[in-house]
Formats: structure tokens, C-alpha cells, sequence
């Protein structure tokens, strides 16, 4: 495998770009956990809670070698900060999945019928954040080619609002979702319904960290 220190020799975002797989790869595994959670495969949840803390130390390992073999001179062609800072949202993500993987598996907690179906369209929407804003960090490079202007800058503000309103309607999912979730009060013990709402806050993160994700990628392309 590529070193850190050679892939900076490209571009200062192909490394990014390899951390973010990481990161796609413990978003992925907690939908897999969620499917598995909505069947009531509590063995499999625990499998998959394991992998994606295994995943998100991978993830910490790449930003720690990123952050060893960032150069601190004149030879990024954006601020060494900026670069930090998109790091560090990314990195962000991977722990929001770990932190969703470890409620998951602190009792047996069963999917409500009355929330099954609003709570998948809510997952799904905080997916669709990520992968758009996955798509922003992958379109980097061709940014770097093009000098950071043009018609590929253009695009990649219309990627940056197009996660934004994916966002916006995660927020409005979500906040149905609590509303439902409050009916079912009486019904639950303190506890479930305790974590189900922290459930619900922590996959919210999800798109909320993917339109700051975007959000600073845009602030690069303003600072050039």
C-alpha cells in the first residue's frame, strides 16, 4: 500500500481521499448493523459493532499518519489548516459511527412497528448526505487541476448545496421521527426510550457533519 508521504507527493487531498474510505467503510457497515438490528439479529449487531470500532481505529491510524506527514512549508497549494480541519470532520464521522455501533449494543433493544419505517427513510437520508459530500472530497483533485475556478468549482458549489437541503430534510425527518417516538412513551421503560432518542440524535450527526464536511470544502474554494 501506498505511504501517506507518497500519496502527498500527488496532491495534499489524494491522502483525504483515503482517509474518507475508511470513513465510507464504517458508515457502511452501520447501515449493515441497522439492517440487522431491524431483523433482530442481536448476534450479528455485535459482530458489526465490533468491525466498525476496528474500522474507525484504521481511520484514526490514517489521520495520525496523515497528520505526521502533512508538509508545514510552502508547498500545499490551500492553508495546512483547511486541510486539518476537512481531517478532522471526516474522522468526526467515523466516531459517530462507533458511538451509534456501542448504543446498539448496550441492551437488546427491539425496533418499534410505529418506528421502523420513518426511522429507515431517516437513516437513509443521513446516508445520502454522506455520499454526497463524499462525492465533494472526491472531486478535489480535478479542483487542483483546474486551478480551483471554472466550471468545475461551479459544480462542486451546487454538490456543496445539495447537501446542505439533504441535511435539511434529514433535520425534518428527524424531527418526526421524535414525534413519534414520544407517543410511545408511556409504553417504554425509561431506559429504551432514553436511548432510543440518543439513537436517533446520533445518526442525525451523520448529515449534519457531511454538510460542515461540504461546507469547508467550500470555504477552500472561496480562500483561492
Amino acid at each position: 500500500m501506498r505511504t501517506i508521504a507518497k500519496l502527498f507527493g500527488r496532491s495534499p487531498f489524494v491522502p483525504l481521499q483515503s482517509h474518507m474510505e475508511r470513513v465510507a467503510a464504517c458508515v457502511d457497515k452501520t447501515v449493515e448493523m441497522f439492517g440487522a438490528f431491524a431483523r433482530g439479529d442481536f448476534e450479528q449487531v455485535e459482530r458489526l459493532a465490533s468491525t466498525i470500532s476496528r474500522l474507525e481505529h484504521e481511520a484514526d491510524q490514517v489521520k495520525h499518519d496523515i497528520q505526521d506527514h502533512l508538509p508545514k512549508g510552502m508547498f500545499l497549494p490551500v492553508d495546512r489548516a483547511r486541510v486539518l480541519e476537512i481531517l478532522s470532520t471526516q474522522d468526526n464521522l467515523a466516531d459517530k459511527c462507533e458511538n451509534v455501533a456501542v448504543q446498539l449494543t448496550l441492551k437488546r433493544l427491539a425496533m418499534l412497528d410505529v418506528l421502523r419505517e420513518d426511522f429507515q427513510k431517516f437513516l437513509d437520508k443521513n446516508v445520502e448526505a454522506f455520499q454526497s459530500a463524499r462525492a465533494v472530497v472526491e472531486q478535489m483533485d480535478e479542483l487542483l487541476e483546474t486551478g480551483f475556478g471554472g466550471a468545475e468549482a461551479e459544480k462542486v458549489k451546487q454538490m456543496v448545496m445539495d447537501v446542505s437541503y439533504k441535511e435539511h430534510e434529514a433535520d425534518l425527518l428527524q424531527r418526526s421521527l421524535l414525534k413519534l417516538l414520544y407517543t410511545q412513551e408511556e409504553q417504554m421503560t425509561m431506559g429504551s426510550f432514553y436511548l432510543w432518542s440518543q439513537i436517533i440524535r446520533q445518526v442525525a450527526e451523520l448529515s449534519n457533519l457531511s454538510e460542515r464536511l461540504a461546507n469547508r470544502v467550500r470555504v477552500t474554494l472561496q480562500l483561492k
